[in-house]
């Protein structure tokens, strides 16, 4: 069953494994794993941030999810996919988001890894609050400078850089 596309998705309150998850996109058909990770930053434009919360909508964030990644399939012919979402309070430093994705060759998956992540933000319903020891607001994708993407799904300007 090793050419059999796979899909795994999770919404936790425990910390990411990203050793794991990138173990469970490793295909024999692949050339290409690649694990993008994002964490908590300390300073987002000059606000200090103890640590971010995350809610959602599970059911709709799961059915988007799997949406995306049949488009990701279609676009990028990726192989394995797996995208894990921190729920609840995560710290500086601490892993937000993982997503692990094996396709045959390096542009596929750098570039879906790319666009999923630039979807979730967009289309899952995946709320973040930035907390402070002043302040706390819900940050809305908008709101966060979204660089422009290219053809490759990555910033236009790299996008020379691509094969």
């Amino acid at each position: 069953m090793e050419g059999r596309r796979v899909f795994q998705f999770d919404l936790t309150e425990d910390p990411i494994d990203t050793s794991f998850v990138l173990s469970t996109v490793v295909s024999a058909s692949a050339g290409a794993n690649v694990l993008f990770t994002g964490t908590t930053r300390q300073e987002t434009e000059g606000v200090i941030t103890d640590w971010l919360e995350y809610d959602a909508y599970k059911p709709l964030a799961e059915r988007e999810c799997v949406r995306l990644y049949e488009q990701a399939v279609s676009k990028f012919k990726i192989i394995k996919c797996s995208i894990v979402h921190r729920l609840g309070k995560v710290s500086v430093g601490e892993v937000s988001i993982a997503v692990a994705v094996s396709a045959v060759h390096r542009a596929e998956a750098f570039a879906s890894a790319s666009w999923l992540l630039d979807r979730i933000k967009e289309d899952v319903p995946v709320w973040k609050r930035q907390v402070s020891d002043t302040q706390a607001f819900w940050v809305h994708p908008e709101q966060e400078g979204h660089t422009p993407r290219g053809l490759n799904g990555f910033p236009q300007e790299c996008d020379n850089d691509m094969p």
